[in-house]
């Protein structure tokens, strides 16, 4: 991922299928070079925030993403889901620690509930490809949402087994749901990506276009200017 050659739902929700928008009102339900890679806090979020964590491929894509919508305090990219304590961006790129690039986002329900973040997440990648996003290729791009309670873990597989029934893709959704386990934020120079090199050429290909997308079908959720 250095430089611009990266190898690097659902109710009334518009889900990418074909290159087509498809409202689904039916289906709706009620380290590293630059620091030291330490596991994220895993204690409990500020009263009234929670957590989610999702691996959509390219953390730099799904951190843009969710950056801009209401309700989101905090995103921050890293590593998940592996066997190798603080691992380096290096180390995650042989895909032999069995990490996932991911972002943890702390938000607040009453603004944005999960079913929502859900929403976002079906929609701005494809959950049919078995490890892989786009030109990355490895199980470090693998899909999954990695759940920190009962309630998101039943979301979540509703949401899949629904997605499943419509046939919204074109294939099987390969998307994991497995408990939250030790999240490693990625190196500095990783966070907040997108947002500091919006011209860089991996940038300009894949995450821009997930943005847009964002804008133009979560128009309610998007954040004011300032906030």
């Amino acid at each position: 991922m250095a430089s611009s050659t990266r190898g690097c739902g659902l109710g009334w929700w518009c889900v990418a299928a074909g290159g087509m928008a498809v409202a689904l009102g039916t289906l709706l339900i009620p380290g590293g070079a630059t620091m030291t890679a330490q596991a994220a806090d895993r204690e409990t979020p500020d009263a009234g925030l929670a957590k989610a964590t999702f691996a959509g491929g390219c953390f730099w894509c799904t951190e843009a993403v969710y950056a801009e919508i209401k309700g989101v305090k905090a995103v921050v990219s890293g590593y998940i889901g592996g066997r190798v304590p603080n691992p380096t961006y290096q180390q995650v790129c042989t895909g032999m620690t069995g990490h996932a690039e991911a972002v943890e986002i702390t938000y607040d329900p009453q603004q944005v509930p999960f079913e929502k973040l859900l929403e976002i997440f079906f929609t701005t990648h494809d959950p049919t490809t078995l490890n892989r996003q786009g030109p990355d290729v490895g199980t470090q791009y693998r899909s999954g949402v990695f759940f920190h309670d009962d309630e998101q873990k039943r979301i979540a597989q509703e949401v899949i087994v629904r997605l499943h029934q419509a046939r919204i893709f074109p294939g099987p959704i390969v998307t994991e749901v497995t408990p939250a386990s030790p999240f490693y934020p990625a190196e500095d120079y990783h966070q907040d990506y997108f947002a500091k090199n919006p011209f860089d050429r991996y940038c300009q290909a894949q995450a821009a276009p997930k943005v847009a997308k964002t804008r133009k079908l979560f128009k309610d959720l998007l954040k004011e200017k300032g906030q």
